[in-house]
């Protein structure tokens, strides 16, 4: 059972969430808050496994009440649930430590599977913010490799300390893209034990042991080109 704690102040979407995840199998709604104080002080008396956040709550902002919460339980997990999809607010969400970034206008099949796979440590990224984040380094023109911008992934050089490799940054964008192993591997043409290898690798240079990590530090430290 996963236990979620839900932070949102627009009544007919408190309405809406609330229903659909006491209705959802497998989830536990164990509190509602409607600002972000409220929240933290939910958040470290409940201890829920995941916490549905919104971006525009009053009193203060769901970016600093996650960064906040992350402060004092770094294990709790968030997911932020917004109306927003300025780059802005997808780079400040992962910088200040949330594990995923899903719309309100996704499905209600959607946003169930969000919670459980941030639950389970993937990291979950909405579809469009996806294409947003991708968006500078698809392909786009004369030079590219692999449907990836060769000079894009350049430019971004000079950013990566962590000596990630052209091919490495490649995979990273795709893992960013929520790209599992198989499909880099078919996206890049190159076997599954190749893709493992570069996320296996991609994990150590970056020095992270998730998916979801990995994800962040790519978006935090500018190594996906476009947030920064």
């Amino acid at each position: 059972m996963i236990n979620v704690l839900l932070i949102e102040d627009h009544p007919l979407f408190k309405m809406g969430v609330t229903l659909l995840l006491e209705k959802a199998e497998g989830i536990n709604l164990v509190g509602v808050a409607e600002d972000g104080i409220a929240g933290i002080e939910q958040a470290r008396a409940l201890n829920p496994d995941v916490i549905l956040m919104d971006i525009g709550l009053p009193s203060m902002d769901g970016i600093e009440a996650t960064k906040r919460i992350k402060s004092f339980n770094p294990d709790i997990k968030i997911l932020i649930f917004t109306s927003k999809d300025s780059e802005r607010d997808v780079f400040e969400s992962f910088k200040s430590g949330a594990d995923g970034y899903i719309m309100k206008e996704a499905s209600p099949e959607q946003t169930i599977n969000a919670i459980k796979s941030v639950n389970e440590g993937v990291c979950w990224i909405d579809a469009a913010i996806a294409k947003m984040v991708l968006s500078s380094i698809k392909m786009g023109g004369n030079d590219t490799t692999n449907g990836v911008m060769t000079n894009d992934i350049q430019n971004n050089q000079g950013k990566n300390i962590y000596g990630l490799t052209m091919r490495e940054l490649e995979v990273l964008a795709l893992m960013v893209n929520g790209l599992t192993n198989p499909e880099i591997a078919e996206e890049l043409v190159i076997s599954r034990a190749t893709a493992k290898a570069h996320v296996h690798s991609i994990l150590q240079k970056l020095c992270v042991g998730t998916r979801t990590q990995a994800t962040r530090t790519a978006l935090t430290e500018g190594l996906v080109k476009g947030l920064v």
